[in-house]
């Protein structure tokens, strides 16, 4: 029976909150529909507000007219004595219609009306020209202007009425609406088609840092040295500033795993020669090359833990509280040892605070072993310094030769072989606090005449 083959399993995408130029797109979209709605309401307004002062202007001259030409009979009746000049008040249903009315007395209408009469409320008094709308003749809505006006030689108020069909009117105004509406689809039409292109060639240098991400998968390139705008180029640092920092992790890496090797290789080939050739101290030999073995780990195991913790982010710790800790360690060690400490208990350095109490217990273990009985510990001994914090390890031994002073620092390094001990302790120191980006520096104490460690620590930013 053939084997099963499990499918393998599909590759699941990032979750994303969505498509940046969709949101840009849809934004702008959203902005532009607002706004030419907004301004196509108040320009159809305006328009038509004008459309139709005009016609009340047109109404309004004719208005003038009849007044100017209305006299007064001998029977106390109304006349014009001359006719007024638009043909279209003598066409039976024009569209246009005059009409005077008074009280007592018979409407005087124009003969466009024929047997029809326009509605005037003769209780209202209008000294001046006032229009409205009116939709008193069935199908043929009306703008009207009406005055009330009292003639020489009467004591009647005049209803001066003239009316002109909104037909014209209104189709001016759809006129205007349609003009109005294709042209801001078009003008909707060609600024969305801008916003797109805006988004398409606003996210351009994003899809050039995408492509050279590709480029650095496919063709072993270490950083983007495209040139970009300036709003992505600080995108652009971090990234190159990442992947700088993943290559310096690789390469400790190595460095660490053939260091450990190479640390290795003595201890197991002595252990190995010891039981080819069937020593009779085997046990002895075992016991001690494994114990250098397991320091020559620890050490390095120590590198990569602190090497990891700094990749993890910003890193806090109190001097203080750490120099407590390790002085109550070490003072049951070394009980005739007399330990002072002094200085800045508020310092903090940027370090975690498992990796600091391993460089301050080694470097107060040492000046307790090697010193004379007394040890002093200062806090952040230069306190003018905003960048470093400096911590002081004095004590009074014989202290180092200047000359000395630099290879001591090298893995296996001793210069009191008498005492027990690997020569790997201020090697951690070292290397540990170079990863922080700290420092030590070996020199003779002024006040107790002995060796004095100084330890610099990046301050920490947290408050």
């Amino acid at each position: 029976m053939a084997p099963e083959i499990t499918p393998a399993k599909p590759h699941t995408a990032a979750p994303h909150t969505g498509s940046l130029g969709r949101r840009m797109m849809l934004i702008a979209a959203g902005w532009i529909i607002i706004l030419l709605l907004l301004g196509g309401v108040a320009l159809d307004r305006s328009l038509t507000s004008l459309v139709e002062r005009n016609g009340d202007a047109q109404l309004a001259n004719m208005l003038n007219a009849m007044v100017a030409s209305a006299e007064i009979g001998p029977d106390g009746e109304i006349y014009f004595n001359r006719p007024l000049g638009d043909q279209r008040f003598l066409e039976p249903n024009s569209g246009l219609y005059w009409q005077i009315s008074g009280k007592d007395h018979e409407d005087f209408p124009s003969r466009s009306l024929w047997d029809r009469s326009l509605r005037v409320d003769a209780g209202h008094n209008d000294p001046q020209p006032h229009s409205y709308s009116s939709t008193q003749f069935a199908g043929e809505p009306l703008r009207v202007m009406e005055r009330s006006i009292i003639l020489p030689g009467s004591e009647t108020q005049w209803r001066f009425v003239v009316a002109e069909s909104r037909k014209e009117l209104d189709a001016q105004i759809f006129r205007i609406r349609s003009i109005l509406s294709w042209s801001f689809l078009v003008l909707g039409l060609g600024l969305f088609l801008m916003a797109v292109f805006q988004t398409w060639y606003g996210l351009g240098p994003l899809r050039r840092v995408r492509r050279a991400i590709q480029r650095m998968r496919t063709t072993g390139t270490n950083r983007v040295t495209e040139p970009l705008p300036l709003e992505v180029q600080p995108l652009v640092e971090e990234l190159n500033g990442l992947l700088a920092h993943t290559e310096r992790q690789a390469e400790e890496a190595r460095t660490h795993a053939g260091n450990l090797a190479h640390a290795l290789k003595t201890p197991l080939t002595v252990v190995m020669n010891a039981a080819t050739a069937h020593a009779p101290d085997l046990a002895e030999t075992v016991i001690r090359e494994a114990a250098v073995m397991r320091r020559q780990v620890d050490h390095h195991l120590a590198r990569a833990r602190a090497v990891g913790r700094r990749a993890v982010g910003l890193s806090h710790a109190l001097v203080a509280e750490s120099a407590d800790a390790v002085l109550r360690a070490v003072t049951r060690l070394y009980e005739k040892t007399r330990f002072d400490i002094d200085g800045n208990r508020d310092a903090a350095v940027s370090i975690e605070r498992q990796d600091l109490d391993e460089i301050l217990g080694n470097l107060i273990e040492n000046a307790a072993k090697y010193g004379g009985g007394s040890v002093f510990v200062t806090l952040d001994a230069a306190p003018d310094d905003k960048q470093a914090c400096e911590i002081w390890i004095e004590d009074d031994g014989m202290g180092i030769p200047e000359e000395e002073r630099v290879r001591i620092f090298d893995r296996g390094a001793r210069l009191d072989t008498g005492k027990p001990g690997t020569g790997l302790g201020l090697a951690i120191v070292r290397d540990v606090a170079e990863i922080y980006g700290g420092s030590v520096e070996l020199d003779e104490s002024e006040d107790l005449g002995g060796l004095l460690v100084k330890l610099r620590l990046p301050r920490s930013r947290q408050i």
